[in-house]
C-alpha cells in the first residue's frame, strides 16, 4: 500500500531527454517523455494494442510512438493514430500529473484532478544561488519505510559508517523526537568533539581547521509521504554550534527523496545542499563522491535486512528509544494511507463500483 495522492520525485530532468523513460512508481508502470515544447508527460507504460511497454518506443514530433507496431499515444492517454488502422475505439491509458521543478520531475500517482502544485515541498536550497547541490540515484531492493527508519535514526552511523561520518559520540548523545502535524523532527547535538573524516574534509573546504574541537548537530526531518531532509553540520567549538556564524561552521542539508517502486523496492534520490562555497565545482564533486560512498555502505545492510524480514515474517522487531523518529513517521504514513481508503458503505447502503452493478 502506498500513499497515492502526494508528490514524489520521479526522475531527474536529464533522464528524460531524447527518449522515453520507463519507471515503476507506487506499483504503477509509467512512461515519461517530452512532448511538444519539451513539456514532460506521463502515461501508463502499456500499449493498448498488444501490451508492449511504450517506454521501448520513441518520441517523434512531440508524440510517443510504440516501438512494436507504431501506435501513436497522445499526452492525454488516447491513441492518436496507427499505421493502416482505425483507432477511434481504442481504450484510453491512465495519465498522471507531472511537474518539473527544483531540478526534479515530480509525479502525483493518485487522482490527477487532486494534484496540487502547492503541495510540493518547500526547498530553501533549490534554485538559490547561495546554495550548491550535488547528488545521485540508487535503486534499492527494500521497503521504502526501512530507508525512512534508517535516516530518522542516525545511531547506525557509528557502526555502518565508521570510516566516514561515524563516531562513538553519536551513541553517547541521546536524540529527542517531536511531531508537528505530518512532520517529524529528531534532533541530536554533540559538543567539544573531534570531527570524523567526512566533516574534516568539509571543514577544509570552507577554509577552517580540520583538527580543532567542534560542535556537531543532526536534525532529521520527515515530511510525508516519504521525504527525509537532515540538517547536518559542525562548528568550531564555543561559537554557538548550530547557530554559529557562517565563517565558523560548515552546514548542509542531506536531501533524501524516497520514491516507492514496489512493496520491497524503491528509488532513492540522494544529495547534499550546502550554503558554503556554492560556486566551487571541485568541492561539489568531492562531497558528492564522499556522500555516494557513505550511502553505498547502507545498501547491503538495508537489502539484507529486507531479506531477513521476508524470511522470518513472524518475527517481531524491537522498538527502542532511538527508533522514535521512524516509529512516528510510520504512524503518519499509516494515518494517511487510512485516509485514502475508500469509505465502506453503512448498513442499508450500496456502494457503486466502476463497471459493477450491485443489486
Amino acid at each position: 500500500m502506498f500513499i497515492k495522492n502526494a508528490w514524489y520525485v520521479a526522475c531527474r530532468p536529464e533522464e528524460v531527454q531524447d527518449k522515453p523513460l520507463g519507471r515503476k512508481i507506487c506499483g504503477e508502470n509509467i512512461v515519461f517523455y517530452r512532448g511538444h515544447h519539451q513539456q514532460v508527460f506521463a502515461v501508463e507504460d502499456f500499449c493498448p494494442h498488444r501490451g508492449a511497454p511504450l517506454s521501448l518506443g520513441y518520441v517523434e514530433n512531440g508524440e510517443l510512438v510504440c516501438g512494436y507496431h507504431g501506435l501513436v499515444m497522445g499526452c492525454e492517454g488516447k491513441t492518436v493514430s496507427m499505421p493502416g488502422q482505425r483507432v477511434n475505439g481504442f481504450p484510453c491509458n491512465k495519465t498522471f500529473a507531472v511537474i518539473e521543478k527544483f531540478g526534479f520531475i515530480w509525479i502525483w500517482p493518485g487522482n490527477k484532478d487532486e494534484a496540487d502544485v502547492n503541495a510540493l515541498p518547500e526547498l530553501e536550497w533549490a534554485d538559490n544561488p547561495e546554495w550548491g547541490y550535488g547528488g545521485g540515484l540508487f535503486h534499492i531492493h527494500c521497503d521504502y519505510k526501512l530507508m525512512i527508519d534508517n535516516l530518522m535514526d542516525l545511531t547506525h552511523e557509528t557502526y555502518v559508517h565508521a570510516s566516514s561520518i561515524g563516531q562513538k559520540e553519536i551513541d553517547e548523545a541521546a536524540p529527542t523526537t517531536k511531531v508537528e502535524g505530518d512532520h517529524v523532527i529528531t534532533e541530536r547535538y554533540m559538543e567539544n568533539i573531534y570531527a570524523p573524516p567526512f566533516w574534516q574534509m568539509a571543514l577544509r573546504g570552507n577554509y577552517l581547521p580540520d583538527e580543532a574541537l567542534i560542535d556537531r548537530w543532526q536534525r532529521c526531518h520527515f515530511y510525508a509521504p516519504s521525504n527525509v531532509h537532515i540538517e547536518v553540520g559542525v562548528a568550531l567549538a564555543g561559537h554557538g554550534g548550530y547557530d554559529a556564524p557562517k565563517n565558523k561552521k560548515v552546514s548542509a542539508v542531506v536531501v533524501d527523496f524516497i520514491t516507492p517502486e514496489t512493496e520491497t523496492s524503491h528509488w532513492y534520490f540522494w544529495g547534499m545542499a550546502r550554503n558554503f562555497q556554492p560556486d566551487n565545482p571541485e568541492l561539489t564533486s568531492s562531497i558528492r563522491e564522499g556522500q555516494g560512498k557513505i550511502f553505498t555502505e547502507d545498501l547491503e545492510m538495508l537489502e539484507r535486512q529486507q531479506q531477513n524480514i521476508l524470511n522470518y515474517p513472524n518475527r517481531k522487531l524491537l522498538m527502542l528509544n532511538i527508533d522514535a523518529g521512524g516509529v512516528q513517521s510510520r504512524k503518519i504514513i499509516d494515518r494517511l494511507l487510512d485516509a485514502e481508503k475508500p469509505t465502506l458503505p453503512t448498513s442499508g447502503q450500496t456502494r457503486q463500483f466502476p463497471n459493477i452493478r450491485i443489486i
